[in-house]
């Protein structure tokens, strides 16, 4: 990436690079203008077709499956470019809602080129806020197009506040938390009204979210790692790992082993670190 964090590549300029799957610091937004491009992210096949937007967010393990007849954008970007606000909305989106198929007339389309044509200049007075602020606009339309009607109304209140430090403390705390009360107590409100909450801006239940974070990284060890059964119930907070199994069945569909299996290929291979 530039030094300033912020980077545009024309889709198919590394389309031979980065076929197996690895994971990225940065944020990586895939802006498509036509075609149809297949990628995998966290165990799921994502198909994107004309004009559509999507983001792979830091830590998620992508692989890039094809590209047929594709022109667009990869637009890669720090963290810490970011608005809190903006990141507020792709974290409360995150394995829910990445993606949203675009109007061809989006002002997105716009402003990809320029940001594109300004990154490739030799620098210019001013040409670094220039850049940021143009990213800013790009994210902003993104971010703009991604929410869904009726959420509009909660973005920046309490409750859209309180679901996304939910979805943050999950992310950092699910090995040892895994019961609704956990987090409502960490929150200071009471577990029904999470429940309503993140209901309401996500769709779906506190539960869900805890059992689909405790699975994706069941499925990561099982895949990426050597580690038996009963290891990765203990890196996972299980003491009891044949409770542990029947989670794994229940959640993932096939006992822990059955996924190994079926995963062989790549179970003993780390995911790469990939800095574009």
């Amino acid at each position: 990436m530039k030094t300033i964090g912020i980077d545009v590549i024309p889709i198919g300029a590394f389309s031979e690079k980065a076929q197996s799957p690895h994971r990225d610091d940065h944020y990586m937004f895939i802006v498509l203008t036509q075609g149809v491009f297949e990628l995998e992210l966290d165990f799921k096949h994502i198909t994107m077709s004309n004009q559509y937007a999507y983001y792979v967010a830091p830590g998620q393990v992508h692989s890039y499956i094809s590209q047929n007849n594709c022109k667009g954008w990869y637009i890669f970007m720090d963290p810490l470019l970011i608005s809190e606000k903006y990141t507020q909305i792709l974290n409360t989106n995150l394995n829910s809602r990445q993606g949203i198929q675009l109007n061809a007339n989006n002002l997105i389309f716009s402003i990809i080129p320029i940001l594109e044509s300004l990154l490739k200049q030799k620098k210019q007075f001013f040409q670094d806020q220039t850049e940021y602020s143009l990213a800013d606009a790009f994210l902003g339309f993104f971010v703009g197009a991604l929410i869904q009607e009726d959420s509009k109304e909660l973005i920046g209140g309490q409750k859209y506040q309180t679901v996304n430090t939910f979805k943050q403390l999950l992310q950092s705390r699910y090995k040892e938390y895994k019961q609704v009360k956990d987090y409502a107590s960490l929150l200071n409100i009471t577990p029904l009204y999470l429940n309503e909450i993140v209901k309401q801006v996500t769709g779906f239940t506190v539960s869900y979210w805890i059992q689909q974070t405790i699975a994706l990284e069941a499925k990561r060890f099982l895949y990426y790692t050597e580690l038996d059964i009963k290891q990765i119930a203990f890196e996972l907070g299980y003491e009891d790992h044949a409770y542990f199994s029947r989670f794994v069945k229940k959640n993932i569909g096939m006992t822990a082993s059955e996924f190994r299996l079926k995963n062989h290929d790549l179970s003993n291979n780390s995911p790469a670190i990939d800095n574009v």
